[in-house]
Parts: C-alpha cells; structure tokens; sequence
C-alpha cells in the first residue's frame, strides 16, 4: 500500500474523463471521532499536462506562502472550530473567548454549521439573530453575537476563504436600554452595618467606596495598599485545556475534563500578563489601560483597612480577602463564588432588590455624583474611561483632587 503524501506534495494523473489533473494536500481543519485529521485535497484540471503541471507548481508556492488554500468544501461549523484553535485563543483575552466560544457554540453552528462557508450570505447571517429572538434574547445579546460572527468571519475574508464578510450587510441589532440597578444611600448604610466588624462589611466597603471592579477588589494584594491602593491587577478564573497534545475526540492523558490532565495548562493568548494565585485562579492585568490605577486611600476605608491588616489571618498569597473552605483552610475568593454568594448577602442586609455584584460600582458612580464629585474625577477614581497610558500619570498628578472627591464619597455616607 502506497504511503500517504504529506502536506504540500501533488501527484499528477489522467482521469477517466480525458483530462489531466493533479491534487495537492493540505493541512487538517476538521477531525474525524476518532480523533484522526479528515483528508483536505485541492484538485485542478486541465486537457493539457502542461497546464496542470504548471498550476501545481503554482498550488505549491501558494501553499508555501500562506499556509493554506481554499476549498469550497469547508463548512461555517469548520471555520470556527478552525478559528477559535488557530486565531481566538491566540489573539483574544480569556475571558472574551468564552464568550466568543458560547455565542458559535450554543448559536452560530446549530444554526448554519452546515452551510459551506464561501455560499455564506447575509440573509444567512440574519438565520442566527432571527433564531436567537425567537428564543427570547435581548438586542444587546444579540448585538453581541453580531460582533462575534464580524470578528470570526472577518478573518476568513482576510485568507481569502470569502469574497466578503457579509456580517458587513448586516445591521447590527440596537443595544437595549438598561435601567442600571444601585444601592440608594440608606440601603448603602445598611449594607456597611448589617454584618458588624467584620471581614464581610470591609469587603463590600471597599467596593462601594473606591468603585472598583470585583476582581480588582478580591485580588488586592496587601504590598499594593499603603497610602493608596494600586489597582492594576485583578483576580480571575481561566479557563483550562489539555496540554497532553492536540487531539479530537479523546486526549492521550485518557481523562475528559482538562482540570484531571496532568499537563493541564491554560491557553492564553502571547503577551498576557498573569500571575498563578491557586488552581485556575490567576491575577491578570484589567482589561484597559484606564484600569491600570492608583487612587487615594482615606478614610473610614484607610483605617477599616489597618484594623484589618492587625487581625486578618495570613496567606501564601498576601490577599487581603480570603475565605475558609470546609476543612477551614483559606481560600482567594473565587470572583464566580462571590457573585453566588451576593444575593444571599443582600437578603441578610434586608435589601429587596435584584442587584448584581457589579452594581456596586453602579452605586459608587452615583453617590460619588450625588456627592458634587464631576464627571471627569469619577471616571479617573473608577477607571470607566477608555483612554491613553499618559492618563495612568495624569491621575497620581490629580492626587488631591482624587482624595477630595472620595472623601466627598465618604461624607455622603456620613463619615
């Protein structure tokens, strides 16, 4: 039996037909069950031998520059198995892949997998929002996917796999209003009294008071609090994969999930900053450059924050928040476990309202506001703007003017 021929070598030869035709191999984009790479081939033909001979030498070349060539066999399911291995995970945060990985997994590929990639159209495209509204999901979701299949489809144009993008001659679904929840200064007050002196009321008080995000709250470091707080890392969960090789339909370590591989690793993309915590939990840099801050540090946080520091049990990883597991251990606080953990400290405090985690930094924008606090200063203390490195600078330049307002902050609370 002949051995097969790698990726890039042809064979010439004469079909039943009478034309002369050659193949060339090309690299796998899709996988059988078993794990083993479906053949890719491309295929030219001529009457003459010299022509195909000719085009052959020219696959070849193209190959060699690119990588690959395009197939009118490979389907939109392909691609983005394809693009989120080679490109997405590659070029994109962990935390928006996930949300890339959902939208293609849970919408796109159940809905035009099939569809051959190069017949795609925009009433194609209009198949997936058409499916998502009837499923009841808000503009801004499906806003969201329109963003996702612009970015994957987006990079299939540039390697010449499509004509156009036609996500393109789509209009996006307009993003919905949200009527922002927050905490009203008496629920604040009751909040920051209802669990005492205790680790509990200094965490959500340092959310409220300093607007941060919560990973930038649960990941703080006591060497980053001194008479500020540098808020340039924040706590997150990545995601784990295989390390044990690249392979479909089974992995050589024999295990399923990634967190039993032995090489488990997490897949981030070149230049991500992150630092190992414990397990998947990682401090990485916040996700703009606006987040990388350093605010003030006044009281009643500045001296909550030193009693703390006296009685607070010490960790291998200089948190300033942890929590006990079962056996009593310490813990970092997983940002996913405080988020459902939330709703129960709202019902303890008393507050009847559905409010996320997040909305804290809701509630910290508007006292911060209803306290005379200008527009300006609030993005600088909470880092909502979207703006240049020199601003991280311009910041510590504005540094009594940032005390000024979150002690504004702070009287608005009655301290």
């Amino acid at each position: 039996m002949a051995a097969r021929r790698g990726r890039g070598e042809g064979s010439i030869y004469k079909r039943p037909d009478g034309l002369w035709a050659a193949s060339i191999e090309l690299p796998p984009l899709e996988y059988n069950p078993d794990g083993t790479p479906k053949r890719r081939r491309k295929i030219v033909s001529s009457k003459q031998k010299a022509t195909v001979i000719r085009r052959l030498t020219e696959l070849r070349r193209d190959l060699e520059r690119s990588g690959d060539l395009h197939t009118d066999s490979l389907t939109v399911e392909a691609w983005c198995d394809y693009w989120v291995r080679e490109i997405g995970v590659k070029t994109r945060r962990p935390k928006t892949m996930d949300s890339y990985r959902s939208i293609l997994d849970q919408w796109v590929k159940p809905t035009i997998g099939r569809t051959r990639l190069d017949k795609l159209t925009p009433a194609t495209i209009r198949k997936v929002l058409a499916r998502m509204e009837g499923d009841g999901k808000s503009s801004t979701y499906r806003r969201n996917a329109h963003s996702v299949m612009a970015a994957v489809f987006a990079d299939a144009e540039r390697e010449g796999r499509i004509p156009r993008n036609p996500v393109e001659l789509v209009i996006a679904p307009t993003k919905a209003v949200t009527n922002l929840q927050a905490l009203d200064p008496e629920e604040t007050a009751r909040l920051l009294t209802a669990f005492g002196d205790s680790q509990d009321t200094l965490l959500w008080a340092t959310f409220i008071l300093t607007g941060a995000r919560r990973g930038e709250v649960l990941g703080l470091e006591w060497d980053r609090v001194t008479d500020e707080l540098d808020l340039s890392w924040q706590l997150q969960r990545l995601g784990l994969v295989h390390g044990c090789g690249e392979k479909r339909g089974g992995w050589p370590c024999g295990k399923t999930h990634p967190r039993s591989c032995p090489d488990r690793r997490i897949n981030v993309p070149d230049g991500f900053e992150h630092r190992q915590v414990h397990g998947a939990l990682y401090w990485t840099r916040p996700k703009s450059r606006a987040g990388w801050r350093v605010i003030p540090l006044v009281d009643p946080l500045a001296a909550y924050l030193a009693r703390w520091r006296d009685t607070a049990p010490s960790n291998p990883w200089g948190l300033v928040f942890t929590r006990p597991d079962a056996n009593g251990a310490l813990l970092p606080v997983d940002p996913d476990y405080a988020s459902r953990w939330w709703p129960e400290v709202l019902r303890l405090a008393g507050i009847e309202k559905d409010l996320r985690l997040h909305d804290l930094r809701h509630t910290a924008v508007d006292l911060l506001l209803a306290a005379g606090v200008s527009e300006e200063l609030v993005s600088e203390i909470v880092g909502h703007s979207t703006v240049t490195m020199t601003r991280a600078y311009k910041s510590r330049g504005n540094r009594e003017r940032l005390i000024a307002g979150l002690k504004q902050l702070s009287s608005s609370l009655g301290y």
